[in-house]
């Protein structure tokens, strides 16, 4: 053991150096009791909730455990209304309309993200997580302040050395490198140019030599074989999403499990669900318009178009308007339990 894995492990208070990745509409409180549990960091993905549902999740998570859980946060600004920008999207997205028997001046229902703010920061001050990381970027000083008042340590997510440094600066006690092959969505907050990602294998170590704090690595790993590689590029922990998709503590629909397990279906970072980019299996949707467009409304809202087509084609069973959220180390996933995931990554047995 690494003198930086030994130092996170102390900080975070936990025995295993793997922490679950939060992944809003699949993690459940019991992934991440089962993960605690185990010995790792569960990771509680908040921004899909509201506060209430947030005080209600949390309430599950306690019953189950006592032991370090991560609470992780978004802080993106919600955009002002673009109305022509939103009818234009509708426009491109009109043909599907008009094949599924869709009205396009239909009501719609807004999508949205909860960001970080005076009201879920009351949830941290009440709750006291152990661990408090956030996604695409840091929160207001004041709020950050709170966060840190309460004890917890803070994680924030990196794409490139630019993001890892500017984290450190303002004194996170462990930096996230995300590379290019994880799913979901990129942590990206100094740039959201696409081509200048970097792979797990060649950021980790890059942010490991320029920042004093601990490095987590996030990216292309879901077995051990990915855990060792990135402990040999200077991480202390890694942090791993796709693989607990195939975990029974999972929520995932029958639409999306179909394509995790269905072979030889491809990745690609894609704009088109929510406005930001993100990894997910391609689709009928990514395809048709390309994974990466111009035309999609500012996140989180460009999915309050693809509401109604989504619904209508998963109640055909098919996923052509669905975030099919996943990493590139996908075909390496196998179902077993969270908590035995937990322990084999961590290289012990299931």
């Amino acid at each position: 053991m690494s003198s930086k894995q030994a130092q996170l492990l102390d900080l975070l208070g936990i025995n295993l150096p793997i922490i679950q990745a939060p992944m809003a509409g699949a993690t459940t409180p019991e992934m991440v009791v089962a993960v605690s549990e185990a010995g790792g960091l569960g990771s509680l993905p908040s921004a899909q909730y509201t506060e209430t549902h947030l005080r209600a999740a949390l309430d599950r998570v306690r019953e189950g455990t006592l032991r370090p859980i991560n609470l992780n946060f978004f802080c993106h600004s919600n955009p002002a209304e673009d109305r022509a920008r939103q009818a234009t999207w509708l426009g491109r997205l009109s043909q599907y309309y008009t094949e599924a028997g869709l009205d396009p001046g239909m009501r719609l229902t807004p999508s949205g993200r909860t960001r970080f703010d005076d009201a879920t920061c009351d949830v941290v001050e009440a709750y006291r997580p152990e661990v408090v990381s956030f996604h695409f970027g840091l929160p207001e000083t004041e709020l950050l302040d709170r966060v840190r008042r309460t004890g917890a340590k803070v994680l924030a997510s990196a794409t490139t050395v630019a993001e890892a440094r500017w984290l450190a600066d303002r004194g996170v006690h462990a930096v996230i490198a995300m590379g290019f092959e994880a799913g979901g969505h990129r942590g990206s907050f100094l740039t959201t140019e696409m081509s200048q990602q970097v792979g797990t294998i060649a950021l980790v170590p890059q942010v490991a030599d320029a920042v004093p704090v601990p490095v987590i690595a996030a990216g292309g790993i879901a077995d051990r074989r990915g855990v060792e590689a990135a402990f040999a590029l200077g991480a202390a922990a890694v942090q791993v999403g796709t693989a607990y998709l195939f975990t029974s503590e999972a929520k995932v629909s029958e639409v999306y499990r179909k394509a995790l397990e269905s072979p030889n279906r491809p990745t690609a970072i894609t704009n088109l669900f929510t406005g930001r980019p993100a990894r997910g299996i391609v689709n009928r949707l990514m395809e048709d318009l390309g994974p990466l467009s111009d035309l999609t409304p500012a996140f989180p809202t460009a999915g309050t178009a693809l509401g109604p087509l989504r619904s209508a084609a998963e109640a055909a069973c098919r996923d052509d308007f669905t975030n099919l959220w996943a990493g590139q180390a996908l075909p390496l996933a196998r179902p077993m339990s969270a908590a035995a995931l937990t322990r084999t990554l961590a290289g012990g047995s299931a």
